[in-house]
């Protein structure tokens, strides 16, 4: 008797899905490269007018005096950290207790760089005013992630946003960016990129998240912390011979996909607020304040993945590729709309969702 498929391959094999960019295949690259003349020169450990050209035309799009490309935003935010800290004679930077450097990078601030971080807020809610105003006075840095990822991808308000950074400025507190996903959040704002990191003293972007590039980042500051990123990047051995399937990815894809923030913005809240009509289904932030949000189950992630793979196969519709555990009766994914949405079908999306909130009342 065969098996029944599971989450992923029946997500995998739907004839439409509902997030992301397509599969990250080789063609990514080739599409990337489809225009590119083969006498392109390429860069040559972080010099040539490849890689030079993509940070001026960053810096620029920032607001920043420079930029300086890196091959991880782990990288990138590490070194950031350090430079600031090193500049305000200080071991100790504060973030929120989900941020990325705490959760995913294997202690890499304190191991390789002897930073001492404090924590801000509750894991469950957004770090606001008053709890940077509760910081140690020897943080030399804070660093904020906009959307906070980890919560659904919850911002917060631009004023409450203005007032952490004019009070860091008046503290000489270094405010950094994690700005992995800035430009999805733009159309929430109504800002440009210039005008929000105007508010932080130094800002890292991705190119592989809703960008879609193959990978890359960007950190981007005064001039100083630029050399000084330089210099970090080799002694971290990021300073590869050629860094240009990454650059040219990630800069054909960034024209391609900036002026289509709005539009993901705006489907991922029309299909939240299908998800949310439905028993046993919510997300966070109830109204996406991005192309992101996080979708919660009230059943176990066992009973969850068999109901959602039998509609993704009776329907054709990939909702949901994978789910985490979040309780004994609970579980949740992460939803981030891209280029595929669109194509999508709207009555075979809705028949498929309110198959799922049926089946999921009888569970």
């Amino acid at each position: 008797m065969n098996q029944p498929l599971s989450l992923a391959e029946t997500f995998g094999t739907a004839r439409y899905r509902t997030t992301g960019n397509g599969p990250r295949n080789v063609r990514v690259l080739l599409e990337a490269l489809q225009n590119v003349g083969g006498d392109t020169l390429s860069d040559m450990y972080g010099k040539g007018e490849t890689i030079e050209k993509f940070e001026r035309k960053l810096a620029e799009m920032l607001g920043k005096e420079s930029g300086v490309f890196f091959p991880s935003g782990t990288m990138a935010q590490q070194i950031a950290l350090r430079i600031w800290s090193d500049r305000k004679s200080s071991r100790v930077v504060a973030y929120h207790p989900l941020c990325h450097l705490e959760i995913h990078e294997q202690d890499g601030l304190r191991e390789l760089h002897c930073l001492e971080p404090v924590l801000l807020a509750d894991e469950d809610r957004l770090i606001t005013l008053e709890d940077v105003q509760g910081m140690p006075e020897n943080v030399a840095c804070l660093l904020l992630e906009l959307p906070q990822r980890e919560i659904g991808g919850q911002l917060p308000d631009y004023a409450e946003l203005e007032a952490i950074s004019a009070y860091c400025r008046e503290k000489e507190i270094a405010l950094h960016l994690d700005g992995a996903r800035l430009f999805e959040i733009l159309p929430y704002y109504g800002k440009t990129a210039e005008e929000v990191c105007a508010l932080f003293d130094s800002v890292y972007v991705s190119f592989y998240k809703g960008i879609g590039g193959i990978a890359g980042a960007m950190l981007a500051g005064d001039s100083d912390l630029a050399e000084q990123a330089k210099i970090w990047k080799r002694r971290h051995g990021g300073d590869l011979i050629s860094l240009y399937p990454y650059i040219l990815s990630s800069d054909y894809y960034l024209d391609l996909r900036l002026p289509q923030m709005a539009g993901y913005y705006e489907e991922a809240r029309e299909l939240a607020a299908l998800y949310n009509g439905c028993a046993g289904i919510r997300t966070r932030p109830e109204v996406p304040v991005s192309n992101m949000f996080h979708l919660h189950f009230d059943v176990s992630k066992q009973e969850a993945e068999a109901i959602i793979a039998g509609v993704q196969t009776e329907t054709g519709i990939g909702l949901v590729a994978y789910l985490k555990k979040t309780g004994e009766s609970s579980c949740s994914t992460e939803i981030s709309i891209g280029d595929l949405y669109k194509t999508v079908p709207k009555d075979k999306l809705r028949e498929a969702i309110s198959l799922l909130g049926e089946r999921l009342a009888l569970a």
